[in-house]
């Protein structure tokens, strides 16, 4: 399907993670801030924190206030307009959205639901952890799909360490040991934080319970850690990760969660009161109710221009979006480079279909993966088209990794207000705990 949009477009984006407010930003400072299109962002929450950063907010040791963004405080710098919003339904060939009645805390409606409408359509809802139906997964671990979520994990562990405090220590098995399902970059890189975390609690006053009580199992279902990236990589991810004391249990698959621990394809029983699901993604759930086409993980199928199979007027980008990625006979895998490269790619084609100009193809460049373990170490890969898949560690590491946020942000604020957040951040870590205690 596709058809003419009129004369002042109306540009929706569905979606302010990494890709989509990169999105809204760009166009509004190329369209709207010269009157050539109106840019609306439509996001569930009010705020935006690049999701890389869940991990270290789940253990404590970001405090998201210090790094979150106002939606509505960007789209009034940058030309374009916020709605708070969760989709859940499209009606395509009236050009229509659906969006889900916002409620409190208290289950008072806010919002009622609506139709919000679009000439062009971006969607960029992410990704969700997959629970792959194992039973008592949804019912007793807890997910880093958002920030509401991390900080649900980051004071179930308060109230875990400050009972266990007060009551003088440990007194029952796996009332303060952690198990974290998935051996991809979320779990080992929480996996990592939470081993620094425990150390600073105890710094601060809660002495009562010392380190070597709290134990942090990683399980990954694969027999190695990181099974996209290259051996080298998980090895030596694994072996930092045992330096930690980190129990690692490759090759063990979860068949069922209960409130005291996990139970694994083997028979084996991994005791630990807080759980978390890190396992895998499938796309959020409503798209598969959509009449566009879907994979079995519900994300939309592109072409290579991003536009969905089945309506020209329709674009995805990021972790919801299932891109060709030809020369690896698979798709484009959901991580924030990719989000940031289709966002240009969509950047571009847009303006390229309102001037009615033939549209680019994406081609993903892969630069490489690298894996965060806090203040211990980083280790990744990096791709360069004269020296190939170069492995890097330590401090260099550390500093690219870094880089990618700053990346992210210099595409959201620009050079010079991205030079005063350092600044900020710089002096504002060395008046504030080290870990955050509330």
């Amino acid at each position: 399907m596709s058809s003419q949009v009129t004369a002042r477009p109306r540009i929706v984006i569905v979606g302010g993670g990494a890709g989509g407010l990169e999105l809204a930003t760009k166009l509004g400072r190329a369209l709207g801030r010269r009157g050539k299109a109106d840019i609306t962002l439509i996001d569930c929450n009010r705020t935006h924190i690049w999701k890389p950063l869940l991990h270290e907010v789940a253990a404590g040791t970001l405090d998201v206030n210090d790094d979150e963004l106002d939606y509505l405080a960007q789209a009034h710098g940058h030309h374009f307009r916020f709605v708070l919003g969760r989709m859940e339904g499209l009606h395509r060939h009236e050009k229509l959205i659906d969006l889900a009645a916002i409620v409190n805390e208290r289950g008072e409606e806010i919002i009622p639901a609506r139709t919000h409408p679009y000439d062009l359509l971006v969607i960029a809802v992410g990704s969700i952890c997959n629970d792959f139906g194992i039973p008592g997964v949804v019912a007793h671990c807890l997910f880093l799909d958002t920030t509401v979520q991390a900080e649900q994990f980051q004071n179930r562990l308060l109230e875990a360490y400050t009972r266990a405090h007060v009551h003088g220590g440990v007194k029952e098995p796996g009332e303060l040991d952690i198990a974290i399902v998935g051996g991809g970059a979320t779990g080992i890189e929480l996996s990592a934080q939470l081993f620094q975390a425990t150390r600073l609690l105890s710094a601060y006053g809660l002495d009562n319970v010392k380190p070597q009580d709290i134990h942090i199992h990683l399980i990954e279902a694969s027999p190695h850690l990181l099974p996209d990236l290259p051996d080298r990589l998980s090895g030596a991810t694994a072996e930092q990760l045992q330096r930690l004391g980190i129990d690692l249990r490759l090759g063990e698959r979860v068949v069922e969660v209960t409130p005291e621990g996990l139970k694994t394809s083997t028979g084996l029983f991994i005791p630990a009161r807080i759980k978390v699901w890190a396992a895998g993604i499938k796309a959020p759930d409503f798209l598969k109710a959509t009449d566009l086409e879907t994979n079995r993980i519900n994300q939309l199928l592109v072409r290579q221009s991003l536009q969905t199979t089945r309506d020209d007027d329709v674009f995805a980008i990021g972790d919801c979006a299932a891109c060709p990625w030809p020369e690896k006979n698979s798709t484009v895998p959901p991580r924030a480079q990719s989000a940031h490269q289709q966002a240009d790619l969509v950047l571009a084609n847009i303006k390229h279909k309102l001037g009615g100009e033939p549209l680019r193809d994406y081609r993903y460049r892969d630069y490489g993966s690298l894996v965060s373990l806090g203040k211990f170490s980083t280790v990744g890969n990096l791709m360069g088209n004269l020296l190939g898949s170069v492995m890097i560690e330590g401090a260099i590491a550390r500093l690219v990794y870094l880089s990618l946020y700053k990346m992210h942000q210099l595409a959201l604020f620009g050079p010079f207000r991205v030079g005063l957040l350092m600044i900020a951040r710089f002096f504002g870590s060395r008046l504030r705990p080290k870990i955050k205690l509330h």
